[in-house]
């Protein structure tokens, strides 16, 4: 069973920043992909930042140059700095990957950190 757990959500005034960092665990014989998708109320979830083969990275355009995605393949962990945070960023973050669990190549799901930016 593998899991992606969550963390560095939070409330922060516009122009600050937060870090978010997403841990997987269990069976894990590789991560082919990892990487964060958000989700605005009444809006549809959009790629934010991932690493895709090797390291290849992916950026929306709304982030690039505020956002940079980060990792540490020993903790099987990716971070996500985020600076210059802007009221449209309020959303809830997931974190997405894909990982190889000795059986199956799957797409895995965390359960999400609320970011909020306002003042």
């Amino acid at each position: 069973q593998v899991q992606l757990v969550e963390s560095g959500g939070g409330l922060v005034q516009p122009g600050g920043s937060l870090r978010l960092s997403c841990a997987a665990s269990g069976s894990i014989f590789s991560i082919n992909a990892m990487g964060w998708y958000r989700q605005a109320p009444g809006k549809q979830r959009e790629l934010v930042a991932t690493f895709t083969s090797g390291d290849s990275t992916n950026y929306a355009d709304s982030v690039k140059g505020r956002f940079t995605i980060s990792r540490d393949n020993a903790k099987n962990t990716v971070y996500l700095q985020m600076n210059s945070l802007k009221p449209e960023d309020t959303a809830v973050y997931y974190c997405n990957a894909q990982i190889n669990d000795y059986n199956l190549l799957s797409v895995y799901w965390g359960q999400g950190t609320q970011v909020t930016v306002s003042s």
